[in-house]
């Protein structure tokens, strides 16, 4: 145990043993210092320097009376076991300590000897900035980053304040008892700076209070073969590092899918960065691209090569393109029309690494849809302008779109529509025509309203304030745009009326006419009739050998029976007109129709002495059809074959079936038909026998025309004539049980 002994009254001091003069008293010399010695001599302790600064500790470290003797009792109770080693080996065996560092009164105690003495100097901060090296350590002491100097052998020399709170030891000499260290790493690396005699920098991630942290650390040799060691907290660096590697790595990978061609050139002009639509869209080599070309060589190549623009002054226009390195700002973007005949959109850009990243779009088709667009947009408004009805579309915001100039004319807008106008203005100028403002709210709805329930196409007719009518309607188009359109009406109106009125008198007409054929065909009829029957009763009543009497009587009935048929065929042909011609459809035997059809015209072949037959080669079997109807068509081309023939002549009638077809036929040897009159032989009045009633043959063609067949002709004068009736299996429309058909 160290014996204090007290000199009451004041601080003892005992004369120095230096052989110096004193002119001037130690105390005034260390005065304006922290500083404070004491001196040992066996078990009593003295001031010999700093008196007023002893006080000041011994107010820090609440001594009483501020007697050294409790001033160093206190020293021990604040540094503990070592710092009561430490004066101890001082007083007892001379043995000097370094500086120990006392962090909680901020003092610091170094022990020395000089000759027999044994010297304790006690110094604060004040005392620490009073030469260079001090105040050095003082600012290192107060870092806030771990620092500390390890000797070659990596044992600990010194370290900061913040070192021993990081591994959790009270001073310096509880470090070094404990052999406590920071990272065992940065330990290697300073035994490693102190063999090679060079500074060694080492990134770790260690785990501290504030969580895991990444720490560089530096080490630096010193004189004497320590070495310093500094420390720098650069966890947010790192961590915005990674995420700015992570960053770059999604931007890369992001414009290697893109399909524009993407160039980073850096800070020395050299290419560090394509993707691969850069190097197909300039046919580079990936080897030569890999060799990182500077911007004016990759220029020169490209231009060898003919690939870029046509240039006058290629110097220019290449120191043009290398000067968007010193641009700070995005360049204007440029096109550049290639000999190739495609476009290119080129901008550039200063990219974050420093260097310029440069951007190639083909715009080829984007340039060819927009003048395509255009041209379309010129062909609409062209076709517009030339409809006589009055349009315009209207956007879904309600803006004049596109109208044509039927459109200005027809609201008398003189020049005041431009697209962008409003509807509510565009009624405005169509207001003093058309007064209906509910007519215009319902149609801006329909204009405006999302609904598109409400924007159903609609149209109505109005009138104007000039008495005019306008037909209105309103379409909605894809792209959420209505079409509207105005026509005025006033004279198709007007015209539809008056053909509405003469529409009924025709039908008038027809029906007057029709009553008046019935009427006419019932008065010609009864006396027809009386004719006929008086003649065949006197036909009977005469003798048969008086042929004065049997001739006229046979002439008389023959041009009353003429007479009705010429009736008949009248009516069946005004039944025709007013389309009242009923047909009764079912399965007919064609043979059958054939044979019944020459039986009943037999007799009058023979009274004529000419020879009417059937041929066929085999059964026809049966078709659909109207049986009566297809009788009288048959009829009246007998009639007419046995009109046309003279005496000795043939008529023939056959029939065949082909392709779906039934074709019947009936051929005469007869004087045949003139070419001019064969093209007209159908037509009503007009046959080649100026006497006859001139509706035989238009009967036919009408007849089959019903069934949906058709009538064809061959004839050349002298050699007779060939009616041909086309007729298919089944007609149009035709069902499979019998049933009244009406045209």
């Amino acid at each position: 145990m160290i014996r204090l002994r007290s000199i009451p009254g004041s601080i003892a001091r005992p004369r120095p043993r230096f052989g110096a003069r004193t002119d001037i008293g130690l105390g005034a010399c260390l005065g304006p210092f922290e500083i404070s010695l004491l001196a040992f001599d066996g078990d009593s302790v003295s001031v010999l320097a700093g008196d007023d600064f002893l006080a000041e500790v011994a107010s820090r470290l609440e001594a009483p009376n501020a007697q050294p003797e409790a001033v160093i009792l206190r020293l021990i109770e604040a540094g503990g076991e070592v710092v009561a080693d430490k004066l101890a080996m001082l007083r007892r065996a001379g043995e000097h300590f370094d500086a120990i560092e006392l962090a909680e009164p901020g003092l610091r105690i170094e022990g020395r000897t000089a000759g027999a003495l044994a010297l304790l100097l006690i110094s604060g901060h004040r005392a620490a900035a009073s030469d260079p090296a001090g105040r050095m350590t003082a600012f290192v002491d107060d870092k806030t980053e771990p620092c500390w100097i390890a000797s070659s052998d990596g044992r600990l020399v010194w370290a900061n304040r913040t070192w021993l709170a990081a591994v959790g030891a009270a001073n310096l000499a509880d470090a070094r008892e404990r052999a406590l260290s920071i990272d065992a790493e940065a330990d290697r690396a300073a035994r490693a700076a102190a063999d090679r005699r060079e500074g060694v920098t080492l990134l770790r991630w260690i785990q501290t209070a504030q969580g895991r942290r990444a720490i560089r650390f530096r080490t630096q040799p010193l004189p004497g073969g320590e070495v310093g060691v500094w420390s720098q907290d650069v966890t947010d660096a790192e961590t915005a590092a990674a995420s700015l590697g992570r960053s770059r790595g999604a931007q890369e990978a992001m414009l290697e899918r893109l399909a524009d061609a993407v160039v980073v050139f850096s800070q020395d002009r050299r290419v560090i960065f394509h993707n691969p639509a850069f190097a197909r869209l300039w046919d580079l080599e990936p080897a030569w691209l890999a060799e990182r070309p500077t911007h004016g060589e990759l220029l020169d190549r490209l231009r060898r090569r003919g690939a870029l623009p046509d240039q006058a002054d290629f110097a220019a226009f290449k120191a043009a393109e290398v000067a968007r390195h010193e641009a700070l700002d995005p360049s204007p973007e440029s096109l550049w029309r290639l000999p190739s005949e495609r476009t290119l959109k080129v901008s550039s850009q200063p990219h974050a690494s420093g260097g310029l990243m440069m951007v190639f779009s083909d715009v080829t088709p984007e340039l060819r849809l927009r003048a395509q667009f255009n041209h379309l947009l010129q062909v609409q408004q062209a076709t517009l302008d030339k409809l006589s009805d009055a349009v315009a579309v209207f956007g879904a915001d309600g803006r004049l779109r596109l109208h044509n100039e039927a459109f200005e004319h027809f609201w008398s807008a003189g020049g005041q529509l431009n697209p962008g106008l409003d509807f509510d203005e565009v009624v405005e100028l169509a207001r003093p025509r058309l007064h209906d403002l509910q007519f215009w709210r319902d149609l801006k709805g329909r204009i405006a309203d999302p609904d598109p329930a409400a924007r159903a196409p609609s149209q109505s007719e109005l009138v104007t304030s000039d008495r005019r009518i306008v037909a209105h309607q309103s379409r909605p188009l894809p792209d959420g745009a209505t079409l509207v359109s105005f026509a005025d009406v006033t004279d198709t109106r007007r015209l539809e009326g008056a053909l509405a009125d003469r529409e009924a008198a025709l039908s008038d007409a027809e029906r007057l006419k029709r009553e008046f054929v019935n009427s006419v065909s019932h008065e010609l009829r009864t006396p027809l009739t009386t004719i006929l029957g008086y003649a065949e009763l006197l036909e009977r009543a005469a003798s048969p050998d008086s042929d004065a009497r049997s001739g006229p009587l046979t002439a008389i009935r023959s041009a009353a029976t003429q007479l009705a048929r010429s009736i008949d065929n009248v009516l069946v042909m005004a039944q025709f007109d007013a389309g009242e011609v009923a047909m009764e459809m079912g399965d007919v035997d064609v043979d059958s129709l054939l044979t019944d059809t020459v039986a009943t015209w037999i007799p009058i072949a023979e009274a004529q002495k000419v020879e009417l037959i059937v041929e066929t080669q085999s059964p026809i079997g049966l078709m659909r059809g109207d049986e009566r109807r297809l009788g009288e068509a048959l009829g009246h081309l007998i009639e007419n074959a046995l009109r046309h023939t003279p005496g000795g002549g043939r008529v023939v009638l056959s029939a065949e079936r082909a392709h779906g077809e039934v074709s019947l036929k009936i051929a005469d040897s007869g004087r045949g038909i003139p070419f001019h009159v064969q093209a007209h032989i159908f037509d009503r009045f007009s046959g080649q026998d100026q006497t006859a009633s001139g509706l035989g043959l238009p009967l036919v063609k009408a007849l089959i025309e019903l069934h949906g067949g058709w009538v064809s002709l061959e004839s050349e004068p002298g050699a007779g004539s060939t009616f041909t009736c086309h007729l298919p299996e089944a007609p149009e429309g035709g069902e499979a049980r019998p049933e009244l058909f009406t045209p």
